[in-house]
């Protein structure tokens, strides 16, 4: 019986798993076969398994092939497993030592001209690689700047088929063609810096906006700006992640898996500056958290973990689209079930909403330009439902600039100064929550808010409760917001001040 055996590692969401692949040479008609739920692309790998390996000189058994990929009951999918079955293949055959392979992760799609092309989701599948204490990986020359990232293993780069054949003792007969820089996908970024977010400073007037988002930044809270067009709504929110506490190196990792995942490592890179999404109104439930059929795929708030989702024209967004957004806010992670099973992604994001007062953007003041009727601005803002402006932690009103100057103010704050404010308060609120584990305010649960507030701050939110001027998450999230705002200013704890801007904050009350 000659069964040849390989490795690689799958990839359900960013939860990682070993796949064991056997190869089976029995007599028969010639046949290849891949079993162990393998998804459509990957039942195509047959074809080009077979004509890459003859590309490299292997002559194919003109008898029956059979590829099972264990665990047969987890879903499979891609085409990056395609250089593991050929390994495999090749071990059945002979051609190569199998014994070359033990503890070795073979990663890569083939080409039908034997050259191996570059694969997403590299970061999280090296890192489960490396938890699970194997020694080697062999991976495609275009990841090779992706596999610098993680140490610990030794990452082996090839080009084509018979380059791996060779490494593991066999003879391969082979062309390959000259390497163009065009072609080759440096997945980490090509070591070009990402963008810098545009300064704080550059935005004129608004000094009680960008006080708010310091706020948010600290504490991690969602925001909801409320404003004409033209007041500057989308430039602040674009500049938040600039003002944002740096991400650390668990966070950075994080961030760059999902990148991988998504294919867009080489775009973003790797970076402590949060990212910012911000999807178009027009997007679509699937767009906003995910899906596609087999697996889900990650969708926008996944892509802002750790960063900023940002939805400008708030209210323009279908109130479906709006409703998907409540439980990742609260549980921090997205559930996508399919037939196949339910794929986790994380959804750890700041919200940041941005909307005009009504259809027409001039319903603020006295109303002179507006030109809505009332039913007209009531359905309008309707679309942002009770239950999501609950979650909201701050609601703010942004005015019209009513006076520009001719250079930069001279208190206009920058982003680097307001960042180094948002770093301390951050650190004080870890530093507080380090048996808790969690990382910011908005993180606090009620019951310890509850316990380590002041009396009489907690008397200012038990009056609003009784004026419905707040739900019993509003007051939750109120306490959040004052003991942010005694972080910022260097307090222990909050006491009756910080907790009535906390109220005020929530209320859109100035």
């Amino acid at each position: 019986m000659a069964i040849g055996g390989a490795l690689s590692v799958g990839l359900i969401g960013l939860k990682a798993f070993i796949i064991q692949i056997q190869s089976f040479i029995s007599p028969g008609l010639p046949y290849f076969s891949i079993i162990g739920l393998p998804d459509a692309s990957l039942s195509e790998a047959r074809e080009r398994v077979k004509s890459a390996c003859q590309a490299s000189g292997f002559s194919w058994p003109q008898t029956r092939v059979t590829v099972n990929l264990s665990p047969a009951s987890l879903p499979k999918r891609g085409s990056s497993h395609d250089l593991a079955i050929a390994a495999s293949v090749l071990g059945a055959a002979g051609a190569i030592d199998t014994e070359t392979l033990v503890d070795t992760v073979a990663l890569g799609e083939v080409n039908l001209d034997g050259t191996v092309l570059g694969i997403n989701g590299l970061l999280p599948i090296m890192l489960h690689a490396k938890q699970r204490g194997l020694r080697r990986i062999i991976i495609p020359r275009a990841n090779e700047d992706e596999a610098r990232l993680v140490g610990g293993l030794d990452a082996i780069c090839i080009r084509h088929v018979g380059e791996l054949i060779e490494m593991m003792g066999g003879h391969a007969k082979y062309q390959l063609a000259p390497e163009r820089r065009d072609e080759a996908r440096n997945t980490a970024g090509d070591g070009q810096a990402p963008a810098q977010p545009q300064d704080m400073s550059e935005v004129v007037g608004q000094e009680h906006t960008k006080w708010v988002l310091q706020v948010a930044a600290a504490g991690g809270h969602h925001v909801l700006m409320t404003g004409p067009p033209g007041a500057g709504k989308t430039m602040l929110a674009s500049r938040l992640p600039g003002i944002m506490s740096p991400l650390d190196e668990a966070e950075q990792l994080e961030v760059a898996s999902i990148r991988s995942l998504c294919g867009t490592l080489a775009t973003h890179g790797i970076s402590t500056i949060p990212p910012f999404e911000a999807p178009h109104h027009t997007a679509s439930n699937a767009a906003l958290v995910g899906g596609g059929s087999g697996v889900a795929q990650p969708g926008a708030i996944t892509r802002a973990h750790r960063g900023v989702l940002f939805m400008d024209e708030a209210p323009e967004f279908s109130p479906r689209a709006l409703q998907t957004l409540r439980e990742p806010l609260e549980s921090g992670y997205v559930a996508l079930s399919r037939a196949k099973g339910t794929t986790y992604y994380p959804a750890r994001f700041q919200l940041v909403m941005a909307a005009n007062p009504c259809p027409c953007g001039f319903g603020y003041g006295d109303g002179e330009r507006c030109t809505c009727r009332e039913k007209d601005r009531v359905r309008y803002f309707s679309r942002l439902s009770g239950p999501i402006l609950d979650r909201i932690d701050i609601q703010v009103e942004v005015p019209p600039v009513e006076c520009i100057t001719g250079r930069r103010a001279a208190r206009n704050p920058c982003s680097r100064d307001i960042r180094l404010a948002v770093s301390k308060a951050r650190a004080a609120a870890r530093e507080r929550f380090r048996e808790q584990h969690w990382g910011c305010n908005a993180q606090a649960g009620g019951a310890w808010l509850r316990e380590n507030t002041s009396r009489a701050a907690v008397e200012l939110v038990n009056q609003a409760l009784k004026r419905r001027r707040l739900s019993l998450r509003g007051a939750d999230r109120a306490m959040r917001l004052a003991w942010t705002l005694a972080d910022l200013e260097g307090k222990e704890s909050p006491g009756k001040p910080e907790m009535m801007q906390g109220i005020a904050l929530r209320t859109r009350v100035s």
